[in-house]
């Protein structure tokens, strides 16, 4: 945060760009489970929509039964804001857990196809480096075209740690890589976010006047000793960072079930330690600005931005605030809202699907799909039947490989076999999904269309060897709800 003053309009470029709506939320949760409704958190009653979701929770309950529950099935946050999003079109696309970290991305469903080289990776800065009660963990991916990374972090506590702080920051941003020759590490990324419980205190100043601050909502006074502005002045890696202004009284520390700061006999000061920034690439760096460090330490150029000028990107925070009405945690969550100007590289997806005549469970299915641009496919490829209103690219009724099940190919599209057997026999509206491995991402989706009841089922009363598990599934969830 190199100043406090308010982010203004977007510099207006000399080029036609599109704008992306991003909703970030960091949200240190202590255990607790989702509220019933994250509506205002999610601002679904807002009248502007949004493109991209990116949730980072910390201390998500861990606990050795309820943890590997959630590695064979998804956590109760995840399932809630999958829940809440995917009736409105939000596909979750990618997530990571590390112990008590958790990062979700969610994309409105018409921009799947071009969200694309998803990687997900952690590192843990914990007990010895072993335990990840601490640490980061990221998603990157190309976004149109450009390289953009997520990194959710949880550091070091307590207010004597500020330099620890930095340096776990530091450790992360250093040692993470990706399998990705534009952008191996964070720092090579166009655009990155960093958000979480960064645990940085306002020191120096004594309880009494913090919490007067507080009441009168004369938050700048308390910015000059917060501990990340304070480390800004003499970090290089920070200064490149930018934060909106914090005009949001301090999300740390409340009694559980209350607006009311700790009032235990530890009675800690108030700060702001859940933090939203972010980083647009430098375009150029000279070579005494190439250690990001400023220690000397040795690291790797910042690699030049090939694509900046033709293909520009811009953004501007709209929001930045806190939510005061949730209150299962001892820390209010977080919100940034970002308007992404960008040029895009790529309009087109690079697989046209369709399914081929009409689709039921009485007789085996085929449908069609073309290549529009060359993509590395390979043998893991395949493509998968889904409900509209799908939670997640995991979350498919069927799927086929798509390189075992060619039928037959000709100058205009590929035909592909799907067997009756898998094909849901209560019918409904479903859609197709081509998934590209080496991608690790959806890379075509086809118009939604009818998968009609199975005429044989409902003459047999709908037995229950024909019923898929899928259509089990759903007819238990009914019969509970």
């Amino acid at each position: 945060m190199a100043s406090m003053e308010p982010n203004g309009d977007l510099q207006r470029g000399d080029y036609e760009g599109d704008n992306l709506r991003l909703h970030i939320v960091t949200w240190n949760v202590a255990t607790a489970d989702p509220p019933d409704d994250m509506s205002s958190l999610l601002l679904l009653d807002s009248p502007e929509d949004v493109d991209l979701y990116v949730i980072g929770l910390q201390e998500v309950y861990s606990g050795p039964l309820r943890f590997m529950s959630d590695v064979v099935f998804d956590d109760p946050w995840s399932y809630a804001l999958m829940a809440a999003l995917a009736p409105r079109q939000y596909v979750k696309v990618s997530s990571i857990r590390m112990q008590g970290l958790l990062l979700l991305l969610f994309s409105k469903l018409e921009h799947l196809p071009f969200i694309r080289d998803i990687q997900a990776t952690y590192t843990r800065t914990g007990i010895f480096g072993y335990w990840g009660n601490k640490g980061g963990v990221s998603i990157r991916l190309s976004l149109y075209g450009h390289m953009v990374c997520f990194l959710n972090c949880h550091l070091a506590a307590h207010m004597k740690h500020a330099a620890e702080r930095v340096f776990e920051f530091e450790y992360i941003a250093d040692t993470q890589t990706f399998n990705c020759e534009k952008a191996e590490r964070i720092l090579d990324h166009r655009l990155v976010f960093w958000f979480g419980d960064l645990n940085f205190r306002i020191q120096d100043h004594g309880l009494h006047f913090v919490r007067t601050c507080i009441s009168n909502q004369n938050y700048s006074l308390l910015w000059s000793k917060d501990q990340l502005i304070m480390m800004k002045q003499k970090e290089k890696l920070l200064q490149e960072f930018e934060e909106g202004p914090l005009d949001f009284q301090p999300t740390y520390k409340f009694d559980v079930n209350t607006d009311t700061y700790d009032s235990s006999s530890k009675k800690r000061k108030p700060a702001w330690t859940d933090r939203i920034l972010w980083r647009l690439r430098p375009k150029a760096l000279h070579a005494d600005e190439q250690d990001k460090h400023g220690d000397g330490a040795d690291a790797k150029d910042v690699k030049p931005l090939d694509e900046a000028e033709e293909y520009p990107l811009e953004i501007r925070q709209d929001l930045y605030t806190s939510n005061m009405e949730y209150s299962v945690s001892d820390h209010k969550p977080v919100t940034g809202v970002f308007t992404l100007k960008l040029k895009k590289m790529y309009t087109t997806p690079l697989v046209h699907l369709q399914a081929d005549g009409e689709w039921s469970a009485d007789i085996d299915a085929m449908l069609l799909y073309s290549p529009l641009q060359p993509f590395p496919s390979s043998t893991w490829d395949w493509i998968g039947l889904y409900k509209v209103g799908f939670t997640s690219v995991f979350d498919y009724i069927t799927y086929t490989w798509v390189k075992d099940d060619e039928v037959s190919i000709d100058d205009d599209a590929i035909k592909v076999y799907v067997n009756k057997e898998e094909i849901p026999v209560t019918g409904g509206e479903c859609m197709l999904g081509y998934y590209c491995n080496t991608l690790q991402c959806i890379i075509g989706i086809s118009e939604p269309f009818q998968v009609h009841e199975s005429k044989v089922a409902i003459e047999e009363g709908l037995l229950h060897e024909k019923i898929s598990s899928l259509d089990r599934i759903v007819a238990t969830e009914n019969i509970r709800n």
